[in-house]
């Protein structure tokens, strides 16, 4: 399969061999209700795949853990063999239970054993990003990270992984994984309303290494949704539009994964991410998290 040279909001992020379209997709919500079992609509879940591909999309994010390993699955039927410079980034550290689950695993054999999974059910010899998920369904948890990332690390000298990143993290946690291990990504809930993680985005930043944040219409309160739709409808579009373009014109290390299970919205996604906000636009939308 082919990709095309469509040009995507944002351009490309690159770091050692690495080169990543800034805008990419989220596979997530090709599973099923709770992010179990298949999806309702299956050729569907394979078109907005090919879409974000013909798009010239070459980040897409997924997890063993989605479905458990539907979305990896679908991933290979719609587009294997892969695009040339398409990069696939996945995430260990939790496994599902009968329930929906997402109790950790991050024993030693847990670890490889995830890694070893994804590389099967994707139909690849080595990974490019893997990122350990640390925390819990809650979000970022204390406690020590180095264990885990020492043995990602093993698999990477193995050669099973080609780098790694760190997601639900906190930014001790980062500081730690990194004294182990070259991290090239963090991956953490941030939007307009919930921006903890600014001063580590600017750290980021400086040292090269991306940010993807998810949820980005997450954890907002009525009072500041109607400010976003305020903007939004004076600017003549969604909310969505205006949050994603607010994340790729607030730092240039800012990688996007939004996620959708429709070829239409993902259009409609990358078009809106297109949009310039003026100076004015991005005070006025600052003020949401403050």
């Amino acid at each position: 399969m082919e990709s095309s040279t469509t040009t995507l909001p944002g351009g490309t992020w690159t770091r050692g061999g690495l080169a990543l379209t800034r805008f990419g997709y989220g596979a997530m919500q090709l599973a099923g209700p709770g992010v179990m079992g298949p999806p309702a609509d299956h050729d569907a879940a394979l078109g907005v795949l090919q879409e974000a591909a013909a798009s010239g999309v070459t980040h897409i994010d997924t997890s063993g853990a989605y479905g458990p390993r539907i979305t990896n699955q679908l991933i290979r039927e719609a587009l294997y063999p892969y695009p040339d410079g398409l990069h696939l980034a996945t995430k260990v550290g939790a496994e599902r239970d009968e329930r929906g689950g997402w109790p950790p695993a991050r024993e030693p054999e847990q670890l490889r054993r995830a890694v070893g999974e994804n590389l099967e059910t994707l139909g690849l010899d080595t990974l490019d990003l893997v990122y350990f998920r640390a925390g819990d369904a809650q979000g970022t948890v204390p406690g020590p990270v180095a264990a885990a990332l020492e043995r990602l690390a093993e698999l990477q000298q193995e050669g099973l992984i080609r780098h790694l990143g760190v997601s639900n993290v906190l930014p001790e946690q980062v500081a730690e994984a990194r004294s182990v291990a070259s991290i090239v990504a963090v991956q953490n809930m941030y939007n307009l309303a919930f921006r903890r993680d600014d001063a580590l985005i600017d750290s980021l930043a400086r040292d090269g290494i991306a940010y993807v944040p998810f949820f980005p219409l997450g954890g907002f309160s009525p009072l500041q949704s109607a400010a976003l739709s305020a903007v939004a409808a004076r600017l003549g579009t969604t909310a969505m539009s205006v949050a994603l373009a607010w994340l790729l014109q607030r730092s240039p290390n800012i990688l996007l994964i939004p996620g959708t299970s429709s070829a239409a919205h993902l259009r409609e996604n990358i078009s809106g991410a297109s949009l310039e906000l003026s100076a004015g636009d991005v005070t006025e939308l600052d003020s949401i998290g403050g």
